[in-house]
């Protein structure tokens, strides 16, 4: 009883900390988005957006292509996603592991079946939730390749405040799509501690702490100090 009871301790602090991480990223986004890289991205995204709808009338395969390039990688994320999701539905129904459907290679903690099948379900509700935001990423992408290349010189858009309202659409359609991007690419790496939770509650504790850390250096502008925005 005293290894299972690490599920109950070591398991919901882990969840934690990386619960904790990304509640502050998100205030840091919505506070100081250029001290983020996610905020950085969102802000340059944007004067992108205002320029390709500028040169759109003479070049517009250009921001079609890179939209296209943006698709396609939501794509391969929502694809891997539902195949691993089909794995692990067909690991929970069938078992796996040593006998009884029990890893093998468990390291303290729950080792009974439900608490096997909590941990294949958990895995596979984070990939479904990755799935979702990647089609959500592509909904957006495709909506903005349409939007993006309709030219400011339409002749139903000859009052300046319309132009204005139509490319700040466009901007937060493009920026939705990355939003949506970053999302489900975070749920995905979810599934990594809840992988490791099949081994036991240590290993998933310090792939949370690393995990933490890793995304801590991704996540992070140390010179968003020194840049001056106003929104995103």
């Amino acid at each position: 009883m005293g290894k299972e009871i690490l599920d109950y301790t070591v398991v919901p602090l882990g969840f934690l900390i990386m619960a904790v991480y990304h509640m502050w990223l998100l205030r840091q986004i919505c506070r100081r988005p250029a001290a983020t890289i996610i905020g950085i991205n969102a802000i340059n995204r944007r004067s992108w957006v205002l320029t390709m709808m500028e040169i759109s009338s003479t070049n517009g395969i250009l921001p079609i292509q890179i939209l296209r390039n943006n698709i396609m990688a939501s794509t391969v994320l929502a694809s891997a996603a539902i195949m691993l999701s089909a794995a692990v539905t067909v690991m929970m129904i069938g078992g796996c592991g040593g006998r009884g459907g029990r890893p093998m290679l468990m390291i303290y903690g729950e080792k009974s079946e439900l608490g096997f099948l909590i941990k294949f379900f958990s895995i596979l509700l984070f990939l479904l939730m990755t799935f979702f935001f990647s089609m959500q990423s592509i909904k957006y992408y495709s909506q903005a390749s349409i939007l993006i290349i309709v030219p400011n010189k339409n002749t139903n858009m000859n009052c300046d405040c319309k132009k204005n309202i139509r490319a700040e659409y466009v901007c937060r359609t493009v920026n939705r799509g990355s939003y949506f991007w970053s999302l489900g690419l975070r749920t995905f790496y979810f599934s990594g501690p809840l992988f490791m939770w099949i081994f036991g509650p240590i290993p998933m504790f310090l792939c949370c702490v690393s995990m933490v850390m890793l995304l801590y250096f991704l996540d992070v502008n140390v010179d968003g100090d020194a840049m001056v925005c106003n929104c995103i």
